[in-house]
């Protein structure tokens, strides 16, 4: 905020485990707080909804994820003797859409434009590939998700299409679902 007030260009990502989860992760028994190692780590309550209000106020520009598909065993249980050794990061790609549709708009606390905005529209801005692709129009790639709002479902590892053997979301109840996937007009998933 200070370094806008004075000018600067600044661009803010943050990632769905910043806006879901926080630190009490790390306090489950034996080794499980391993599965949320991420960097920065996760914080307070007081903070998750600190970055709500910011990204409801459109100074958090995109929503991606720093998506690390470590299998929690051998991979992360390389620290298990010692927690440096824990590798940093965590899965996280293929419920991001949900995510933020179920613990941000049907939450109220940001509207589906935004949600759209911050995981679609600014990202290709920032990258240069505007209006090519982030926009529905006519010369555009036609890469297109169809979410379904009304489809409840349970996050679980054993469902998931990404290869990992766990989720730091596991068990959260989601109010909506990717339906199908195009990709340049044409079914990738459905």
């Amino acid at each position: 905020r200070a370094a806008r007030k004075r000018g600067q260009k600044v661009y803010l990502e943050s990632c769905p485990q910043y806006l879901t989860l926080t630190e009490e992760r790390y306090r489950l028994p034996e080794f499980e707080g391993a599965k949320y190692v991420c960097a920065p780590p996760l914080r307070a309550r007081r903070d998750v909804d600190a970055l709500w209000e910011a990204l409801a106020g459109d100074e958090i520009d995109t929503i991606g994820t720093d998506h690390c598909s470590f299998r929690f065993h051998p991979t992360k249980f390389l620290g298990k003797d010692d927690f440096s050794a824990i590798p940093g990061g965590i899965p996280g790609v293929e419920h991001r859409p949900c995510l933020m549709y179920t613990f941000g708009v049907k939450a109220g606390r940001i509207t589906l434009l935004q949600m759209m905005q911050a995981l679609c529209e600014r990202p290709a801005k920032l990258f240069g590939l505007f209006p090519q692709k982030g926009t529905l129009a006519v010369g555009s790639d036609a890469d297109l998700v169809l979410f379904d709002p009304d489809i409840p479902w349970r996050i679980q590892a054993a469902r998931q299409y990404q290869n990992v053997d766990y989720t730091p979301y596991e068990g959260m109840e989601m109010a909506g679902r990717t339906d199908t996937v195009l990709l340049s007009g044409q079914v990738a998933v459905s």
